[in-house]
């Protein structure tokens, strides 16, 4: 089976797996989403030997499959050609347990007869040390242990352990429960221990989507990128990784396979901004503990664009050649070379979020005085940084400019910080920070502004575009009907549309000229064409790109143009948010209904 995108992601914000339309794990790390992969097929070509935890229903005619409604908890139902059928349910367990969230590092399975006399087969086989080899493992009565690169795991399960081992073919005749986790004893009946955890995950998941404020339109939609935002998490440290996949390239054989599995401080503004227009508050408080703990590592000096779960500066690249790539396309990377760059946006997308607390009563640590002068030192970087060259948003790896875009978020960094210490009582702070404000402000409008053609550009002194000159209006810095901005969106549609989808940019790169448009670049269009008064021609192009996602309701980073395949890392929390924004701006209000 040639690997593709149309996968489901479950998880329960510790780990996480992709499983793919034939009802296989084909992606899962562990101990963490930056991890070892245990399952690893996705990126092992089309026909991999491991790598892959598979249940296969012997002559299966037909396949569905659907999340539970509201959960991240997955349901495959298998038809036989004779008319026999079965169900397997696949979850990550996360439930209240002993006055805290039990997430363990563990996958379970339940598969039970719908129908007829199915026969099934049971294929488990775990890889290690980068999809090299299967997992050796070792076995008991009722397990099997796998001894993973950086975890051993057991199986514990109700099933035939011999089953499992010799991979037989056998009739289902009763429910069968599979338990794969840390290497301990399961101290209880596996079949009712399983579906107890089944139970309360299906309650959790419910409750918290309930606790969301929804659109009157698009929920459906709304509710899974929210659910898979939260996937993202790693709830440990608060960090949120871009995707959860690595080497996925942006378009065939474009050689830009990027490893995605870390967190971005710009993937995580965006991520926390959408979430919170939900409601889903639990997330940002998370993730501000992870901003404040880097502000305190950073000492005011250098911020990376990106980090490992664990606050980890060091996140070196590297290519491994253990395995195929995704569809055969090379090189698989692990690690980042994007946390090496100057990209200074950063410091305005640690601000924005952080600032939040100061305002925000919700929440269980309210920012204090003490908060407000450490994030001053991020300010005082921004100010000292906003006219100086970087990679920019894109991570160019041999172009140096100075980025509008960066430039406008440093603008932001002071000017909410001006704001934040006017409702704090320090008004001489607030003075500091509005004049360092207009001083970036005067610098932005009389380098980037083409006069000639009322526009701006996308770097100082240049006169290319990129979709993110469309955020200007979205931080405060240009208002929508602006004329500046209004001659800036007819530019970027006018060279950087390709039928319904928009482009980052066209000029060529560190990789040649881009073939794929990208996907949140889209989103920020839609929200561009709202602003000025094209409601319709916004809301039809947010509907093909809600057409585009997967079965599961997702999306990847890039698709092409040319025939609408998705490409690039999955599930990608910039289309995530993308989704959210464009359907709450879009929505009818709920005053018209009730």
């Amino acid at each position: 089976m040639t690997p593709n995108l149309d996968l489901f992601p479950i998880g329960n914000c510790a780990v996480s797996a992709l499983i793919d339309r034939r009802g296989r794990f084909v992606w899962a790390c562990a101990p963490r989403v930056d991890g070892d992969p245990v399952f690893s097929a996705l990126m092992d070509g089309s026909d991999p030997d491991h790598g892959f935890w598979a249940i296969e229903m012997d002559e299966m005619a037909a396949i569905e499959q659907a999340y539970v409604r509201n959960t991240p908890v997955l349901r495959t139902v298998m038809r036989a050609k004779d008319g026999s059928s079965c169900e397997i349910i696949d979850f990550a367990p996360r439930h209240p347990k002993h006055s805290r969230t039990y997430r363990p590092l563990a996958f379970a399975r339940i598969v039970r007869p719908l129908s007829g006399t199915p026969r099934i087969r049971v294929r488990l086989r775990p890889a290690t040390d980068w999809g090299a080899r299967p997992a050796p493992h070792t076995s008991g009565s009722n397990h099997i242990r796998y001894r993973c690169a950086e975890v051993t795991f057991r199986l514990t399960t109700d099933c035939p352990v011999s089953h499992v081992l010799e991979e037989r073919v056998f009739r289902l005749e009763r429910p069968h429960a599979f338990f794969l986790g840390p290497d301990e004893g399961y101290d209880q009946d596996v079949g009712h221990g399983v579906q107890a955890a089944l139970d309360r995950t299906v309650a959790y998941w419910q409750d918290w989507v309930r606790k969301l404020y929804l659109p009157l339109d698009y929920q459906e939609a709304v509710i899974r990128a929210a659910i898979t935002l939260k996937l993202c998490a790693y709830e440990e440290t608060g960090a949120i990784v871009a995707a959860m996949t690595t080497s996925v390239p942006e378009f065939k054989e474009s050689g830009r396979n990027w490893d995605y599995r870390y967190c971005w401080i710009r993937d995580a503004y965006y991520t926390v901004r959408a979430l919170n227009r939900l409601g889903a508050v639990d997330i940002l408080e998370n993730y501000l503990v992870y901003l404040r703990n880097l502000v305190d590592d950073s000492a005011g000096g250098h911020v990376q664009p990106v980090y490992g779960v664990g606050l980890e500066p060091g996140i070196g690249e590297s290519i491994v050649e253990t395995v195929e790539g995704y569809r055969g396309m090379k090189p698989v990377r692990i690690g980042n070379q994007a946390h090496e760059h100057l990209q200074h946006d950063v410091y305005g997308q640690i601000v924005l979020p952080l600032v939040q607390a100061f305002y925000d009563q919700r929440l269980l640590r309210p920012g204090t005085i003490d908060d407000f002068h450490a994030l001053e030192k991020v300010g005082e970087r921004a100010f000292a940084m906003h006219d100086q060259t970087d990679a920019g948003l894109w991570e160019f790896r041999t172009i140096a400019r100075v980025h509008t875009y960066s430039s406008v978020m440093c603008w932001a960094a002071c000017d909410r910080l001006a704001k934040a210490a006017e409702h704090l009582g320090l008004p001489h702070r607030a003075e500091v920070w509005r004049e360092r404000a207009r001083l970036i402000r005067e610098r932005i409008e009389a380098e980037a502004y083409l006069p000639d053609e009322g526009r701006f550009a996308a770097s100082f002194g240049g006169r290319e575009l990129d979709a993110s000159l469309l955020q200007m209006t979205d931080l405060g810095f240009l208002e929508a009907h602006d004329p500046r901005q209004v001659a800036t969106f007819d530019a970027i549609e006018r060279d950087l549309k390709k039928g319904p989808f928009l482009f980052r940019y066209v000029e060529p790169d560190d990789f040649g000229e881009p073939e794929t448009a990208f996907n949140f670049c889209t989103f920020w269009f839609i929200e561009a064409l709202h602003q000025n008064g094209r409601i319709e021609e916004a809301r039809a192009i947010f509907e093909e790109m809600l057409n585009r996602r997967t079965v599961a309701g997702l999306l990847s980073e890039d698709i092409s143009i040319e025939d609408g395949e998705l490409w690039g890392n999955y599930p990608q929390t910039y289309s995530l948010v993308g989704i959210i924004n464009c359907a709450v701006l879009l929505s009818r209000s709920w005053t018209d209904v009730r």
